[in-house]
């Protein structure tokens, strides 16, 4: 290609961005399958046919009522878990009951990729987001493809239909808030509606976005008095049709969707349910989890360069302020933007620190706040380089230096996400290998299970291979073995630990985080992300 025809097509926004989401859209379709299947998925659609069952009993209860699958589904009153939002999961059960078909796998195959694409979307949402505020197509790119480039996110953009899902969510009910608050029209009230009430439906977390469009509403009324009767005719349509859609799309609020939707508020904020997480060299009750429990995981799971420019943005808007006054700032279009950003990004943290929410497995809760994280980032990394612009008198080569060292640390992420594939949701940025295996949980999911009987298969060539995991964690063993080939699952015979003789046990270190004692067996297969053991295949003797 000539220099002028390249020079031309880097300038191009409509090529570029095409190629950029293009080839997104390609490595979804090239690695959906390379995933196994993670400790939630079951439960998740389970949920879904639950309401499944209860629509059908409502819509065509004669036809329902002779259905013989239906009579294993726990009744909606019934369940245990029906206060979860099933809007991603139900379609898809739904199809699956139309067209079971001979292999389990496939469906959840399906679904990794209809996961994906939606987190596609989200990255979409991201570049929107971070274009209008920064002023430039290329600056927003940045925006997107760091979150790409996140390999937490990555990974679990194929497996995590409610963290990923609502992130992806919420980043998109972003964009239509900052659309309607420019041009407020009945139009964009219906589609942030829409935007919302899919984030709602997906986490009760979601609440944050009709009292975001609240405030920031009232916010740009007292800001542009000229839009003050626009945007008001747009809230006042925006509330009431996006309460409908919620519960419309929402089986579990059919009934009493005012008391329903408080208890499923109240289950998301407290959890009920025992569990212990490893952190810091102890087992904790998710009840009673430090304060810093959600703050820490997101410090060492994110990659250190965006965590520098997080603070270089964040910095540049607290001068800002400083510089020209709460009312003067707040009068500037770009500042509502950036306070927008910011109480997506600390309103959710604080309220989980303030409130002892029950969390775990990390701060997956909280995913939804990362783009806000990554578009303050964003806008640091745009002050170094404009630092950088200005040469070396006003700190150019300072600038030049960080800006160097940003781009070959996001090399590195960029290569550990290509080579540590497919366990970049075990990722932790820069503590080493021992410290991460004395003080925090590594494969929660329990995907890394695939491959182990991968493994054990293509290195076992008896017929029958038994294989057993520990009580606690056997639900990995036996979900992940319906994502293997009919042909390889009928090989596996799963068998208790303590009958295992000649076979193999799995662990993933979930509540058993140090090595096992010789008796156990020999290890024959170890899985590390960075230096960190996070699956080991024993064979038995």
């Amino acid at each position: 290609m000539p220099d002028s025809a390249f020079s031309a097509f880097i300038r191009s926004r409509r090529w570029v961005v095409g190629l950029f989401f293009s080839l997104l859209v390609l490595v979804g379709f090239a690695l959906h399958r390379d995933y196994g299947m993670g400790w939630d998925e079951p439960a998740e659609r389970l949920n879904a046919f639950v309401s499944a069952k209860y629509i059908a009993l409502k819509l065509a209860p004669e036809l329902a009522s002779r259905q013989p699958r239906l009579a294993d589904i726990p009744d909606l009153r019934q369940h245990r878990d029906a206060d979860h939002g099933v809007l991603f999961m139900l379609p898809w059960v739904g199809l699956e009951a139309l067209r079971p078909g001979p292999d389990p796998a496939e469906w959840a195959y399906r679904r990794h990729l209809a996961g994906f694409l939606l987190f596609v979307a989200g990255a979409w949402a991201v570049y929107r987001l971070g274009r209008a505020r920064l002023g430039s197509w290329r600056w927003g790119l940045v925006g997107a493809a760091a979150l790409v480039l996140s390999p937490r996110i990555f990974a679990e953009a194929f497996y995590n239909y409610k963290d990923i899902v609502f992130l992806s969510l919420f980043a998109l009910a972003v964009l239509t808030l900052t659309r309607l608050l420019r041009r407020p029209t009945a139009g964009r009230a219906l589609l942030h509606a829409l935007a919302t009430a899919a984030a709602i439906d997906v986490r009760t977390m979601g609440i944050l976005l009709p009292l975001l469009t609240l405030a920031f509403g009232i916010l740009e009324m007292w800001a542009r008095p000229v839009r003050r009767r626009g945007l008001a005719g747009a809230l006042a349509l925006y509330l009431p049709l996006m309460a409908v859609l919620v519960v419309l799309a929402w089986p579990y609020l059919w009934e009493n969707p005012w008391e329903n939707f408080r208890a499923a508020l109240s289950s998301f904020g407290h959890y009920a349910k025992p569990l212990e997480v490893f952190y810091l060299g102890q087992f904790v009750s998710i009840q009673a989890l430090p304060w810093h429990y959600a703050l820490v995981w997101l410090l060492i799971t994110t990659p250190v360069p965006y965590a520098l420019l997080f603070v270089v943005g964040a910095a540049g808007v607290a001068r800002a302020l400083w510089r020209l006054g709460p009312e003067r700032w707040l009068r500037r279009t770009g500042s509502r933007r950036d306070l927008l950003v910011l109480a997506w990004f600390v309103g959710p943290l604080l309220g989980v620190v303030l409130l002892h929410s029950a969390i775990y497995d990390g701060w997956r809760h909280l995913y939804f706040v990362y783009p806000a994280f990554l578009l303050l980032a964003v806008q640091g990394l745009r002050l170094m380089w404009q630092q950088w612009q200005q040469g070396p008198r006003a700190g150019g080569w300072a600038a030049g230096a960080a800006l160097l060292a940003v781009a070959l640390g996001t090399a590195q992420v960029a290569w550990r996400i290509a080579t540590e594939h497919p366990f970049q949701y075990a990722y932790f940025s820069f503590l080493p290998g021992r410290v991460i295996e004395q003080n925090f949980e590594r494969d929660y999911w329990g995907l890394s299970v695939k491959q182990g009987l991968q493994w054990v298969l293509a290195h076992d060539a008896r017929p029958a291979v038994p294989v057993s995991m520990d009580s606690r964690t056997e639900m990995t063993l036996r979900i992940n073995a319906k994502m293997l080939p009919p042909a390889a699952r009928a090989r596996l015979r799963l068998v208790p630990p303590d009958s295992a003789a000649g076979g193999y046990f799995l662990s993933i270190h979930r509540w058993h985080p140090g090595p096992y004692p010789a008796g156990a067996g020999q290890p024959v297969y170890v899985v590390r992300v960075g230096s960190a053991v996070i699956l080991t295949v024993l064979r038995r003797p």
